[in-house]
């Protein structure tokens, strides 16, 4: 029964998606912002990766042809699978920190000062406040829900293409 929705308004899913990942965004902000806790690189990656989501989501939920409908979930598939990467990256350098953590350059410092070919690796390997949990909620860090939306974006994604694959 609940399949059948992604079957007859596999459009409205993509808008419930852009808007759950703008939702996600707002909750990220209002922690920035109102709360206190300062971003690491990585969670800055998966910001970007979830914006990306939202506006692909956005745009494939307008599209009006099968095809488009296919192709954008496929990309959702591809974005959220990238920001699921970098949170359980992150879950795990909080599960196993290395032993010497240093505060590194921040996000922006590192595009500015090396090349992009340089600065991704320095942004994947993390730096001292990747590795600090600052915020749970019912066990998890920020990481680990951020690791668990990107992963069921990902199964929506995947869900809408198996199912509009199957209609003719």
């Amino acid at each position: 029964m609940f399949l059948t929705y992604f079957d007859a308004m596999p459009r409205r899913v993509l808008a419930l998606v852009s808007l759950a990942c703008v939702a996600l965004l707002a909750f990220g902000l209002y922690l920035q912002h109102v709360v206190g806790l300062e971003p690491c690189p990585m969670c800055i990656v998966q910001r970007y990766a979830l914006v990306l989501v939202a506006v692909v989501a956005g745009i494939t939920a307008v599209a009006k042809s099968r095809g488009l409908l296919i192709t954008g979930s496929g990309l959702l598939v591809l974005l959220s699978g990238f920001g699921a990467f970098v949170a359980a990256r992150q879950s795990f350098l909080q599960w196993y920190p290395p032993e010497v953590a240093s505060c590194g350059r921040d996000f922006y410092g590192m595009i500015e000062t090396f090349p992009l070919k340089r600065a991704i690796p320095m942004i994947f390997k993390g730096s001292g406040d990747c590795t600090k949990i600052d915020w749970t909620f019912l066990g998890l860090s920020i990481a680990n829900w951020s690791f668990l939306c990107f992963v069921a974006i990902a199964l929506v994604g995947l869900v809408l293409i198996t199912r509009l694959a199957r209609q003719r």
